[in-house]
């Protein structure tokens, strides 16, 4: 059994100073770094890598649904400053490079976030889906994830999931991140959009890819810990398959989560 240790509630004043510690800090790493990636509205690449969609409004236990609305306006201003951006060789992709700090002022609304665990409410909530769907994307790619963090909670029961437990990034501005490096000699681009019930992605390459890529979950567990909750693990693995047949693997992800309901109960 992988042992979880309970967590360790900590005062909003530690959180806060702490947070925004590491927020001057991820400025500063971004000003003395370069190579970027930025959006280039005159490029469009037609050779498809992947696609995938997800539903905007879910509902879900104990949530109201005006935060699933909220969430639609804050995924069209986050999504309308990644759209079209072109990843050439060499560059890094960073979500929230590009999206900025989410606050009124751009037009961001309430919407539901977590906070150890507990159900909140912050402006800019919800763009965590697009960090889901943007994770779902690159691990069908050739573009190596160098930064995406893990949920470290498993809050809602699985509902009609298309994609296995684990397989997308938490955000938080702007130092919980998801970020992919190029290292190919090949040139991709980012297109999203919404319509009136999903949120669609998908990368574009220059240059049609020889390989082909699918994920595969592996080791999925549920366990009951020493302190008595739940959690829950498995691995996600990317398959590359090549035009000869030949099939490489490699480990995108481990996700260890505490899991905030009883899955005994969901079960029955």
């Amino acid at each position: 059994m992988k042992k979880i240790a309970k967590p360790i509630e900590r005062s909003k004043l530690r959180l806060y100073i702490g947070k925004e510690y590491y927020i001057i800090k991820r400025k500063l790493k971004w000003l003395f770094s370069s190579n970027w990636a930025k959006p280039k509205e005159d490029i469009n690449f037609t050779n498809i890598v992947f696609k995938h969609r997800s539903l905007i409004l879910r509902p879900l236990k104990d949530v109201e649904m005006y935060l699933q609305e909220n969430k639609r306006t804050n995924l069209i201003l986050a999504t309308k400053k990644i759209h079209k951006t072109v990843i050439k060789p060499g560059e890094t992709f960073s979500l929230w490079k590009l999206v900025g700090r989410p606050s009124k002022r751009k037009g961001y609304l309430e919407g539901l976030v977590l906070k150890s665990g507990k159900i909140d409410t912050d402006t800019g909530g919800g763009l965590c889906q697009l960090g889901n769907l943007l994770f779902w994307v690159f691990a069908h790619s050739p573009l190596t994830i160098t930064e995406r963090y893990r949920h470290s909670y498993d809050v809602f029961p699985d509902v009609k999931r298309k994609v296995p437990f684990g397989a997308g990034a938490t955000l938080s501005y702007n130092y919980i991140d998801l970020q992919v490096r190029n290292e190919t000699n090949n040139s991709f681009q980012i297109n999203l959009s919404l319509d009136d019930t999903h949120l669609n992605g998908n990368l574009t390459s220059l240059h049609s890819l020889n390989t082909s890529y699918s994920i595969e979950e592996r080791d999925h567990k549920i366990e009951l810990q020493f302190w008595g909750g739940y959690t829950r693990h498995n691995k996600i693995y990317q398959m590359q398959e090549n035009s000869n047949g030949i099939i490489n693997e490699k480990l995108l992800v481990e996700n260890n989560a505490i899991m905030m309901y009883n899955p005994i109960l969901e079960h029955q």
